[in-house]
């Protein structure tokens, strides 16, 4: 009996190497061309957008002087006669110079809504968030210098994109731009004192997450009133980001709103875009956790069969590990072409399939249909499912755990342990 419990714990230790290679093999593949495929998807479709708020200044002419200044002209070190003259100091002469010095205008108002429809693009083992986003904000900018020439700047979200339906108007009127370091630029004549309204809208595409800045390090922003729409539901804010102010369902999604008077802050606003499961990650975490999922199967099948007196070699434990490796390698290679769901119901069922046409021909169909597939269920097929529910695997896992253990000393309470080990005449 010894024997044949070291003989299954090696078999145990084999399988189990086996599905670390497995494992790292997967998240290998999974690294590996996971740079590659964000750079191909963000080529064809976008990449994260991050929208910073417009600008507005004038222009105005400054003469400066810039100083002269002393130098020496450098010679190389040697050895001078004790009477040689030193030589002379060089300087430049004062000079004037004329730059242009920008003078921002305030912000005094901001409306802006911004639609999201989340649109999933699958490359090798992942799943990318790609979205469509249509953005229409209007800006109220007041003039507060002398010069009534502005120059109204409203930079683009990111330079690897596209811009449908772009329209830009000035105080409800189309106003002619130009694009010059990924912003656009439109100048017009406002007398000072007086307030114009920017207004631009367009139809874009994103990946992973959208940003709103409201200005550079700690801004200042003045009734200010963003609506953001989803068609998703698993809404969730970034890292530095501000949550909304106000939120309502909105049929499958929500709508946010983030409504301020007078704000300080250094934070941005944001959403990102809800994660679909991965399949690379999610078999490569499988296998490596199949190893417990083998260790309960083992031990309820040694228990009972030791119950029932049946007679398994440490040869039929080794195909019934086989049989469950077979379950991770197929699912890890059929999720490069199909769903993950259904990769795990046709894994699942090969690997029930395997285990109950061998123990039917090894102790009967009885054992095989009812005992082990039972168990093969439980702890392969619940057990790695319980990984697709992310957040609850870990209770998942413990709470099967304790149910394993009860189950186990009910039904060896009785069990001569000393009798079963002792060695057979």
């Amino acid at each position: 009996m010894v024997k044949r419990i070291v003989a299954i714990a090696f078999i145990f230790v084999c399988t189990s190497i086996a599905w670390l290679i497995l494992g790292s093999t997967i998240f290998s593949r999974t690294r590996g061309s996971d740079q590659h495929l964000r750079d191909r998807v963000g080529s064809t479709w976008g990449t994260s957008q991050a929208q910073q708020a417009p600008v507005a200044y004038t222009e105005r002419l400054e003469t400066r002087t810039v100083a002269g200044s002393d130098q020496s002209i450098p010679l190389p070190v040697r050895r001078r006669a004790p009477l040689e003259p030193q030589p002379a100091a060089t300087s430049t002469p004062s000079r004037t110079e004329t730059v242009r010095i920008r003078v921002p205008l305030p912000l005094d108002q901001t409306r802006a809504a911004v639609n999201f429809l989340l649109d999933y693009r699958q490359k090798g083992l992942l799943w990318y968030s790609t979205y469509a986003v249509s953005f229409d904000g209007a800006f109220k900018f007041r003039n507060t210098t002398s010069s009534d020439s502005v120059v109204f700047e409203f930079p683009l979200p990111a330079a690897q994109a596209v811009y449908d339906d772009l329209r830009v108007t000035l105080n409800g009127a189309p106003a002619a731009y130009e694009i010059k370091n990924q912003a656009l630029l439109t100048t017009a004549r406002l007398p000072a004192g007086d307030s114009a309204m920017l207004s631009v809208a367009y139809k874009s595409q994103g990946l992973n997450d959208w940003r709103y800045v409201l200005g550079q390090d700690v801004a200042s922003v003045r009734d200010f009133d963003l609506v953001m729409h989803t068609n998703f539901d698993d809404i969730d804010f970034p890292e530095n980001t501000l949550s909304a102010t106000d939120k309502q369902k909105d049929g499958n999604g929500w709508k946010l709103q983030w409504k301020y008077a007078n704000l300080l802050s250094g934070f941005q606003i944001g959403m990102a875009m809800p994660e679909k499961l991965q399949p690379g990650p999610l078999a490569g975490q499988i296998a490596f956790f199949a190893p417990v999922s083998l260790l309960f199967f083992f031990a309820v099948m040694f228990i009972i069969t030791t119950i029932r007196g049946i007679d398994l070699h440490p040869m039929n434990y080794a195909f019934l590990a086989a049989a469950f490796f077979s379950f991770h390698l197929l699912m890890a290679y059929l999720v490069d072409h199909i769903s993950i769901h259904v990769a795990f119901l046709i894994a699942s069922a090969v690997s029930i399939a395997l285990v109950v046409s061998y123990l039917r021909l090894v102790v009967g169909p009885r054992f095989a249909f009812r005992e082990a597939a039972a168990a093969q269920f439980i702890y392969l097929v619940l057990f790695s499912y319980a990984f697709f529910f992310k957040g609850f695997t870990g209770l998942a896992i413990t709470i099967g755990s304790i149910l394993t253990l009860f189950a186990a000393m009910q039904l060896t309470g009785r069990i001569r342990w000393s009798e079963v080990f002792a060695r057979q005449p």
